[in-house]
Order: structure tokens, then sequence, then C-alpha cells
């Protein structure tokens, strides 16, 4: 997908600083989405003596990704570039590694998740400091928004395994 930069963007932000908090927002975009498909995934397929309080668990937070992906892809947007939005995209841009083919067990799902929801998590704060430095607050606020969805989830979910 080659597109070029939007012309006449002047919100403060050079394009080079932009650019690079763009590529940055691609990556937090990669793997929100690959944690999505992830959680989803695990949704359908988790069984035992957790299965409805982790299916539940499992839907609120894949509802809660897909809204992020919007939004992250929408700030790429904004900053004048375009959104990766393909599964080969996301696979070369993601931290987070995939399972095919393997129906792990609640306990091992849940150790997946929480590292997923860690990756996601500093994957944002490596894109921090090139927003704070080019004053972006907006992207700034975007980060700091993920990061805390994401630690709490880790936590949460880490609380459920001994």
């Amino acid at each position: 997908m080659k597109m070029k930069a939007l012309p006449q963007i002047d919100i403060g932000i050079n394009e080079k600083e932009r650019k690079e908090i763009s590529e940055g927002l691609s990556k937090l975009l990669a793997d929100t989405y690959t944690l999505y498909l992830k959680t989803h995934n695990f949704h359908w397929n988790v069984t035992g003596p957790m299965f409805n309080t982790l299916h539940l668990m499992f839907e609120q937070e894949y509802n809660e990704f897909a809204l992020a992906v919007d939004l992250i892809a929408e700030r790429i947007r904004a900053l004048g570039f375009p959104a990766p939005g393909t599964y080969g995209e996301f696979s070369k841009l993601s931290s987070i590694l995939e399972n095919p083919g393997i129906v792990p067990s609640a306990e091992e799902m849940i150790k997946l998740l929480v590292e997923g929801n860690e990756s996601v998590v500093k994957t944002a704060r490596a894109i921090f400091p090139t927003a704070e430095r080019a004053n972006d607050e907006s992207t700034c606020d975007l980060l700091t928004q993920r990061m805390q969805v994401h630690e709490k989830t880790a936590w949460m979910l880490r609380s459920m395994i001994s």
C-alpha cells in the first residue's frame, strides 16, 4: 500500500516527526490487532472449570481492542500516513507471536494473553519519547490510555494464575 503523505498538514509537528510517530503507531496497531485476534480465538476455544469466567472476560477484552484499533488507525491517518490493514502487514510489524493450530489450556491462554498485553504496553512505551519530543499531546494521550488498559488487563489476567 503506497500512499504519499497528505499535503499541507500543518498541526505543529513536522513531517519527519509525524512519519516516525506513525511508524511506531503502526507497530502498536499491529500488536493490538494481533492481540485482538488471539483473544477472540481464546474466547472461542477456552474450556475447563474457568470456562464461563474466561469466556466472558476474553469477550470484554477483544471488544475493547476492536475499538482501540480504530482509534490507533485514525491517529495514524490524522498524522498524514496510511494505516496498515492487512494480515501480512500486521504479521511483519507485530511483536506478538501467533500460535497457529494450537489450542492451549485455559491457564496457558491466560499466560499468553498476559505476555501479549505486556508486549502492547512495551510497544506503546517505545513510541512515547518520540511523541513527547514532538509535542504530540494527542498521541501521548492515546498511548497513555492504551498503556493503562493493557497494564490493567495484564494484572487482572496475572491474578488468575497461581
